[in-house]
C-alpha cells in the first residue's frame, strides 16, 4: 500500500567540522529533528564541494579533506518543518538551508522490525 501527498523538504548544507557545543551540528539537527517528532532525517556526506568561502573541499586531497560538506535532509508536513526552523536558527552559524515543496510517496505495510 502506499500513500501519497504534499509536504516540505528542508536541506541543510554544513560543512562536516561545524561543531556545537563540541558535537556535530549535523548530528545536533538530526538528533533534535527526532525529538521534534519529525518524520525522518538523513545525513548526506559530499565528497567535494565548496560555499561562501569559496575553498573547495575535497575527499582526493588528504590536506584537504577535513571539512567536506554535508547534506541533512528533513521530508515532513510543512507546518512541523515550519515550526522546526527555529531550532536551525540556535544551531547554524554558516550554511544555507533551502525548503521546497515535494510530493511524496511513502509506501507502508512493513513493520519497524522490517517483518
Amino acid at each position: 500500500m502506499k500513500r501519497q501527498g504534499p509536504a516540505m523538504r528542508l536541506t541543510v548544507f554544513l560543512g562536516e567540522s561545524d561543531q556545537w557545543h563540541h558535537h556535530p551540528v549535523y548530528a545536533e539537527i538530526v538528533h533534535r529533528a527526532h525529538a521534534a517528532g519529525l518524520a525522518g532525517a538523513s545525513v548526506l556526506r559530499g565528497v567535494e564541494g565548496f560555499g561562501a568561502s569559496s575553498v573547495v573541499h575535497t575527499a582526493r586531497l588528504l590536506s584537504l579533506s577535513e571539512d567536506l560538506p554535508v547534506v541533512v535532509v528533513i521530508v515532513d508536513e510543512e507546518e512541523k518543518i515550519e515550526a522546526f526552523l527555529p531550532q536551525l536558527d540556535e544551531l547554524i552559524t554558516e550554511g544555507l538551508v533551502i525548503l521546497d515543496p515535494v510530493r511524496v510517496i511513502t509506501y507502508v505495510g512493513r513493520s519497524p522490525e522490517g517483518a
